[in-house]
């Protein structure tokens, strides 16, 4: 029997290079999450499209199958089936629905945070609920005034009654509206130094989110703006020390941010792939098949291209990182381009489609809208550019964060 290797669906069997990676567990979560996909999320699409409404419940159900924990240990309660089953899963997801996918890998980014600088009563209060899917943590880090640049970040805290009070507005914060509980980094010091993280709950008195404003597309999916106005918290929700919070941020952001983005970007770049190659077996010009025409076999032929490339590298990374491999640049890579091919292959696809591609009663005009939103999350293409061009010359001083926060073996436990 021949095994699909991939996730590529339908569209294309043996032969992937990135398909090794991949075992039959890795194919039966796909099934699972293609089956909950087509069932629970395919319906709801229209109604996200017209009223460009934040979904409240769908998240949670996502959540409530164990999906915000498949990289916590088992311990706490945990998949433990590792970064290339998140990759399987946040992509299938994406396939279906970009602003699903981006649901779903928006709060498995804090988890990071939790497991990397958590201390054991924290992993023990808040990992279980939030493999659980009781509680969905965000990551607000991001503000008007600092964009990409963490280090300028404005918003403060201080210490006031045995804990800290924190004042800061944090924007584009995925599931802000639906979140229970807040990383957020804010400066507590003076200089590089002088960020610290802190575990926020949504419920506590001064913290606010705004109406959600509609955006170009993820239609569906919640990233606001978090307001933090005077919000008294313990010290017991310090994450980490004094001054790690731009580290907390920024490992965070590199060895699950880069992946996640990347699976996003991949979900969406599959779907457009096999839309368009959908719609040139279907139409006819001149009397034959569109994918007969010399012109668009040429743009067909560079969208799978363009999709293997990107499948290889996120497929990689993932697989680095379960293995404890150093894989900062790679993690990067993986980000940046699946970001840039998924763009180019969706353009590719609109001059596949014509006129065609344009109205809304096709989902190419979906796939075309969500493939530019993955630009800016965990890192522009130009931080990415940025940051690799450092890498390679040596010059970040605290080494790889995959090699300081190498990932335990995955668990054999099904997932």
């Amino acid at each position: 029997m021949v095994r699909e290797v991939g996730g590529f669906g339908g569209l294309l069997r043996e032969g992937l290079v990135f398909g090794c990676f991949t075992t039959e567990r890795h194919d039966e979560l796909r099934a699972r999450v293609r089956a909950f996909g087509e069932a629970e999320v395919v319906p709801r699409i229209p109604q996200w499209e017209q009223t460009r409404s934040v979904d409240h419940e769908l998240i949670r159900r996502a959540a409530h199958l164990g999906w915000i924990g498949v990289t916590v240990d088992p311990v706490y309660g945990g998949m433990g089936a590792g970064h290339l089953a998140k990759t399987v899963l946040i992509e299938e997801l994406a396939r279906v629905s970009g602003a699903m996918g981006a649901a779903v890998q928006a709060s498995l980014i804090p988890v990071a945070m939790i497991i990397n600088y958590g201390s054991e009563e924290q992993k023990t209060r808040w990992l279980p609920p939030i493999a659980a899917g009781t509680c969905l943590p965000t990551i607000a880090v991001t503000e008007k005034v600092s964009g990409s640049q963490i280090t300028g970040i404005r918003g403060r805290a201080r210490r006031k009654r045995g804990g800290w009070l924190l004042s800061a507005e944090k924007t584009h914060v995925g599931n802000s509206h639906v979140a229970d509980l807040h990383c957020v980094v804010v400066r507590s010091g003076p200089g590089r130094g002088g960020l610290s993280a802190f575990l926020v709950e949504s419920q506590r008195p001064g913290v606010l989110v705004r109406p959600q404003v509609p955006a170009m597309g993820l239609n569906g999916f919640s990233f606001g703006t978090v307001v933090l106005d005077e919000v008294w918290v313990p010290e017991d929700n310090l994450l980490g020390a004094v001054g790690e919070g731009e580290d907390a941020a920024d490992s965070s952001s590199v060895l699950y941010g880069r992946a996640n983005l990347a699976a996003v970007s991949l979900g969406v770049h599959r779907a457009t792939v096999e839309e368009a190659m959908r719609f040139a077996e279907k139409t006819e010009r001149y009397g034959r098949p569109l994918n007969r025409l010399s012109t668009v076999e040429q743009r067909l032929g560079q969208m799978l291209a363009n999709l293997e490339a990107a499948g290889v590298l996120a497929y990689t990374a993932a697989d680095m990182l379960d293995r404890g491999l150093a894989c900062d640049s790679p993690l990067m890579a993986a980000k940046l381009m699946n970001y840039e091919l998924a763009v180019e292959s969706a353009r590719l696809a609109m001059e596949v489609h014509a006129a065609c591609g344009v109205f809304a009663d096709r989902p190419l005009e979906r796939f075309f809208r969500d493939a530019h939103l993955i630009f800016a999350p965990a890192g522009t293409s130009d931080v990415q550019r940025l940051r690799l061009a450092r890498l390679a010359r040596g010059a970040t001083a605290q080494g790889q964060w995959s090699e300081r926060f190498a990932a335990p073996a995955p668990s054999m436990m099904p997932v």
